[in-house]
């Protein structure tokens, strides 16, 4: 896994296994942009939120790893509540029933820690 540090502020994360944000099915069937930053794994993710730089994320949840995007949205919660990374616009696309209203929680959360 290579991870890069990325000089300018400001990205957008997709955190996603399968779904390549710059493929245009995807961006028709699930609202990328094309031009996120895609993320496949949860410690990928946090490289980049733990630099301050993200501006927004669009969270899958099942990643084929131990740690699925609802973690990841745990792990937002708890640096949000220690105000170690900054705000971000979130959203979630995400076909698991279960866990898509889990994220949504946890990001609520922090919206409400940041806020303080």
């Amino acid at each position: 896994m290579k991870i890069y540090r990325i000089s300018m502020q400001n990205i957008d994360l997709w955190l996603d296994d399968n779904r390549d944000p710059s493929d245009p099915k995807i961006q028709k069937l699930f609202g990328s942009k094309g031009t996120e930053v895609w993320v496949k794994t949860v410690p990928e993710a946090k490289v980049y939120l733990s630099q301050g730089i993200v501006a927004s994320i669009s969270f899958d949840n099942d990643l084929g790893t131990p740690e699925e995007g609802r973690h990841l949205a745990d792990w937002i919660e708890e640096k949000a509540y220690n105000k170690e990374i900054p705000r971000m616009v979130w959203r979630v696309h995400s076909a698991n029933v279960d866990a898509s209203p889990r994220i949504q929680a946890a990001m609520r959360n922090a919206e409400r820690f940041w806020e303080d």
